[in-house]
């Protein structure tokens, strides 16, 4: 069966609506303080819909995120005790929260550059952020040193392949899939379990 592959073809159908600048934007925001799945999954399949686009898509997606980012912050300081705990809650991710918490005793405001720009939940940070009252100007500036790190990464790395990774993703898209799956269950049990 060959899930990803049908599911890269779906999404490289999305990437090309009209619409799709706004629901990159919606994705990018929600995924920084509520949602599961990240961005770079609608953003890469966009930029090699549009390569001419590629830059004006990491803005959007770095500009988006932040702000989401700002919701979580926001989700931390003044409502975690409501929305903030059970967003944790509904993720599982109690132990990973209080992993996160120290980290933040340990690494300050690295820690929001680093997840910002790692596949870690980046939603933890921004409501850890705001629940540990570290200071906004700094919490913006690292999510959209992490952020905007992130995405204009992956903007680059797809425009510069182009047509021929276009091709090369479009025949193995279920061995990426795979392997990304497996990747990201090691850096799971690795770093947070």
């Amino acid at each position: 069966m060959k899930i990803f592959q049908t599911l890269y073809l779906k999404v490289f159908g999305w990437a090309q609506h009209r619409h799709a600048a706004r629901y990159l934007a919606i994705l990018s925001f929600a995924e920084s303080s509520v949602f599961p799945i990240p961005p770079d999954v609608l953003l890469a399949p966009m930029v090699l819909a549009r390569p001419n686009k590629a830059w004006r898509y990491a803005l959007l997606t770095t500009v988006a995120s932040v702000l989401g980012g700002c919701l979580g912050y926001v989700l931390g300081v003044f409502l975690f005790s409501t929305l903030g705990e059970a967003i944790i809650e509904f993720y599982h991710a109690e132990e990973q929260f209080l992993i996160t918490q120290q980290w933040f005793a340990q690494y300050g405001i690295w820690v929001v550059v680093i997840a910002g720009f790692t596949p870690l939940p980046y939603k933890l940070f921004t409501i850890s952020a705001g629940l540990l009252s570290m200071a906004l100007l700094p919490f913006v500036v690292a999510s959209i040193v992490g952020r905007g790190a992130r995405f204009f990464l992956v903007a680059g790395l797809i425009y510069w392949g182009g047509a021929t990774l276009e091709a090369f993703i479009r025949r193995y898209a279920d061995g990426i899939g795979w392997g990304m799956v497996v990747l990201l269950g090691v850096i799971y049990v690795a770093v947070i379990a």
